[in-house]
């Protein structure tokens, strides 16, 4: 079975979207070796998002970037789960299954449709419900060279909750970018 990943480019102050879900600051970021994306892109058959950012993405089409339009600027193909509590308002669109259920179970659907491929989280909210049910199995990071001031946080969690994780790889051809995967540190009891 392949992995859950929870994977984002930040801000250097800690957002992955800027205000409404605003992803043109994204141009600001290091490039990426040659092959790279696409090759990140092939590991991945199901994507997790949030409602929210599926409808500014439909609002920004106009606006948004070869590279913001689409997953992996249109290297991946697959399955993208859209989980909302309004699964009818967009049942029409052929790109995506919506999906009305909890974190435990869109992971668990996608997972039966990923096989040893991977399934990927791309919105904070879900992937903060993800951990609170232990289910990421690994955490991809890129940092893009700039400040947004305002946005959604990678995550945000009122009152607080700690989360380890340790160090498993540093991309290479993406250490400008402090391209790095991590993986949950769990109690060893």
């Amino acid at each position: 079975m392949g992995k859950v990943a929870w994977g984002f480019t930040s801000s250097i102050d800690g957002f992955i979207a800027g205000p409404g879900h605003d992803m043109s600051w994204l141009s600001a970021g290091e490039p990426m070796a040659e092959g790279m994306t696409a090759s990140m892109a092939g590991e991945v058959a199901v994507i997790i998002s949030g409602r929210d950012g599926y409808d500014a993405a439909k609002a920004q089409q106009d606006e948004r970037d070869e590279m913001t339009s689409e997953a992996y600027g249109g290297a991946w193909s697959g399955t993208e789960f859209i989980l909302t509590h309004r699964p009818e308002e967009i049942a029409d669109d052929p790109t995506i299954t919506p999906l009305n259920c909890d974190i435990v179970e869109a992971v668990r659907r996608a997972q039966e449709i990923a096989g040893d491929r991977d399934v990927q989280i791309i919105s904070a909210d879900i992937a903060r419900q993800a951990l609170e049910h232990d289910l990421i199995d690994e955490l991809q990071v890129f940092v893009a060279p700039v400040f947004l001031g305002d946005g959604i946080r990678i995550f945000d969690v009122p009152g607080g909750r700690r989360y380890d994780w340790e160090l498993v790889e540093i991309y290479e051809g993406a250490e400008r970018s402090f391209g790095r995967t991590y993986r949950p540190k769990r109690d060893e009891r």
